[in-house]
């Protein structure tokens, strides 16, 4: 089964990683995009890992894991490679309506992390549901490339052009109209 694309708006949403190693880092890494408001609880971390705390002045612990201790979160990430620890904290999510992400282990899992661009307010996530996040990788560097380096201000103007026009089908007309000439002029580029 495929997974539903959906953009999560992570303000006052607390995240908690259970894991300190290579794959908690990257996790750590893509959500930092996203937000700060992170806890980490890992009974050893990575040099790269606290170094990347430290940086962001989040919070954690050097401890292993305990029931109870998602209590409070809105999203979970378990990245470790302790598979029965990765069920038990998916179970009790539900007890605490969080969602729950068990790295490599879709059946624990919520919702999955695509590979995705942002450029500052454009993102594009991309996903195989899974069945091959290789080729996700690959399509986001085949992506990344065709996108131009004048995207952030054109978002950007178009943002002050939907905040300061009124609303209504002028308006709608006009919006649509400039970002197909930009799409254009970016195809003939």
């Amino acid at each position: 089964m495929s997974y539903f694309p959906a953009f999560i708006k992570l303000d006052q949403q607390k995240i908690l990683i259970v894991g300190g190693g290579k794959v908690a880092y990257e996790k750590l890494e893509h959500l930092l995009d996203f937000t700060q408001d992170i806890e980490i609880i890992a009974k050893a971390y990575s040099k790269e890992m606290l170094a990347l705390i430290g940086q962001n002045k989040l919070t954690w612990e050097e401890r292993i894991y305990q029931k109870g201790d998602i209590r409070g979160f809105s999203i979970v990430i378990v990245a470790v490679d302790d598979i029965p620890l990765q069920a038990e904290i998916f179970l009790e999510s539900k007890q605490y309506n969080c969602l729950c992400n068990s790295v490599d282990s879709t059946n624990y899992c919520d919702f999955i992390f695509p590979a995705y661009i942002k450029k500052d307010d454009l993102t594009i996530a991309i996903s195989t549901s899974g069945a091959s996040p290789a080729f996700a990788k690959y399509l986001k560097s085949y992506l990344n490339a065709l996108i131009p380096s004048t995207i952030s201000d054109f978002l950007q103007e178009m943002k002050q052009l939907r905040t300061t026009l009124p609303k209504g089908k002028e308006r709608m007309l006009m919006l649509d109209k400039k970002a197909q000439d930009y799409i254009n002029t970016w195809r003939r580029s």
